[in-house]
Order: structure tokens, then C-alpha cells, then sequence
């Protein structure tokens, strides 16, 4: 197995994908492998799903997984969409009893972001980049001068006026829930926008997630300073930055 082939893993609230990808391209280097996430999504139920994708590819080496939930050395803080018993588990620990390589874990937004900023539209971009993740809520991920600051759950904060967080009022699961029209998203969508460029005052905003791909759609209502773009590299973001974090922190403990 090449040392510049990682096993990247991204957990989802309804599948766990993984890929080998290439550090030196960041292009996935085989099929996407899927498995449905479990029900109930328990530690143990999971770990053995996560075991799955393991035994498909035949790999031996550092994994890197992203994960729905706050990550504090490898440990959940959160359970986003997940069983909430997973809040306390050592990650690392629980999917290495299927596995005798060493896995690295992060937020799934954070290796996302992670991987735009290594291979997409991040690359060699300074100052403050935010990447926003929109789906069945809003993940978020935080960069300054390219280090990542992990764990920044924007989509969390209180909007002006709103007494929801700002995922119950502009993530894509309320504009199907509501039907709303793509301007009536993009409004929404715009508010939302006006508030984390108040609070981090960023370079870049990358837009990821499903949404992101209908950009072109409500485009037309973003009205913010900051320029705002669609991710590049779409729904293998997650499986490639997972890989690159997993590539990054292998490295980084070998050369400690």
C-alpha cells in the first residue's frame, strides 16, 4: 500500500463512505464505498459499519474520519444526528477495535473544510476562510492563514430577531420542509451570511453540501461584501479531507 493512499471515512447521519484518496493529487484513488448508517447509530452498531468499510479496501495504515459531532481528541462532545450515547466515547477507540491502524478524527465539516483548503478553492488562501456546509443543518468550518480552528458550530448561533439557531431558520431541510422557493431560501440564506460576517469578518466564504451545488439558484440574494463561491470539490470533500487530516496528523505524531 502507497504511503500517499489514505483510507478516508465520513460518517453520515444516513451512510458511512469511504475512498482511498492520493495526498499528492487529492483525488479519490478508488470507488467511493458506501454502508447505511445503522439504526440505532450506537457506538457498537457503528463501529462494525465503520469495520465494513476497512475490510472492503484490504488497508493497513493511518485513517482519517469525520464525524457529526464536537471533537475533542478524538472524543465526541456532541452527537449530531447520531445516538446520543456516543457523547463521552473515545472515537479513535471505539472504531479501532475493528481496525489495528491508527485513526484520526475530526469534525465531518472541519474535513471538509480541510480538504478545500489542501485541493479546492482554499488553497493558498491567507487571512480568514469560512467553509459552510448546508444540508440537514449547517456545518461550519473555520481557517486562518490555512491552520484550521476546530469545532466552530456556526450554525448554531441565535440570528437577529429569530428565536431559532440559525440552522432551524436557513439550513436546506427547512427549505424542503417549507417549501420555500430557492429566493426565499436565498434570503433566508443572506440573513444568515450577514451575521457570520459580522462575527468573523472572512476573506472567503466556500458554500458545501448539497445546496451548494444549486448555488446558481439563489446566488442573485446574496448580498454580503464578503465573496461567496460554491465548494469545488462537492460531496467527496468529506471523504478527502478526512483522508488529508488523517494524513496530516499521522505525520505529524512520526515526526514528534
Amino acid at each position: 500500500m502507497s504511503k500517499k493512499l489514505i483510507l478516508g471515512v465520513d460518517v453520515g447521519a444516513s451512510g458511512i463512505k469511504g475512498a482511498l484518496v492520493n495526498m499528492t493529487t487529492g483525488k479519490m484513488a478508488t470507488e467511493r464505498f458506501r454502508v447505511p448508517t445503522p439504526s440505532p447509530a450506537t457506538p457498537k452498531n457503528m463501529a462494525k459499519a465503520f469495520g465494513q468499510i476497512v475490510e472492503h479496501f484490504d488497508y493497513q495504515g493511518p485513517i482519517g474520519c469525520g464525524f457529526p459531532a464536537i471533537i475533542k481528541k478524538n472524543v465526541a462532545k456532541s452527537a449530531s444526528n447520531i445516538d446520543k450515547s456516543w457523547i463521552g466515547v473515545n472515537i479513535s477507540k471505539a472504531f479501532g477495535n475493528t481496525s489495528d491502524a491508527p485513526i484520526f478524527v475530526t469534525n465531518d465539516a472541519d474535513a471538509a473544510g480541510v480538504a478545500e483548503m489542501n485541493f479546492g478553492l482554499g488553497k493558498n488562501k491567507k487571512g480568514v476562510v469560512v467553509l459552510i456546509t448546508i444540508g440537514t443543518g449547517l456545518g461550519s468550518a473555520m481557517f486562518i492563514d490555512g491552520k484550521l480552528v476546530p469545532n466552530t458550530e456556526f450554525g448554531h448561533f441565535y440570528l437577529k430577531d429569530q428565536s431559532k439557531v440559525a440552522e432551524a431558520f436557513a439550513a436546506d431541510s427547512v427549505r424542503k420542509k417549507k417549501d420555500l422557493s430557492w429566493d426565499e431560501f436565498g434570503k433566508r440564506f443572506n440573513e444568515y451570511l450577514q451575521t457570520l460576517e459580522r462575527i468573523t469578518s472572512p476573506n472567503l466564504i466556500i458554500l458545501g453540501g448539497g445546496s451548494s451545488k444549486k448555488f446558481d439558484l439563489f446566488r442573485k440574494k446574496i448580498k454580503i461584501e464578503t465573496e461567496v463561491v460554491p465548494a469545488q470539490l462537492r460531496n467527496e470533500a468529506g471523504i478527502i479531507g478526512a483522508a488529508a487530516y488523517g494524513y496530516q496528523k499521522s505525520k505529524a505524531l512520526v515526526n514528534s
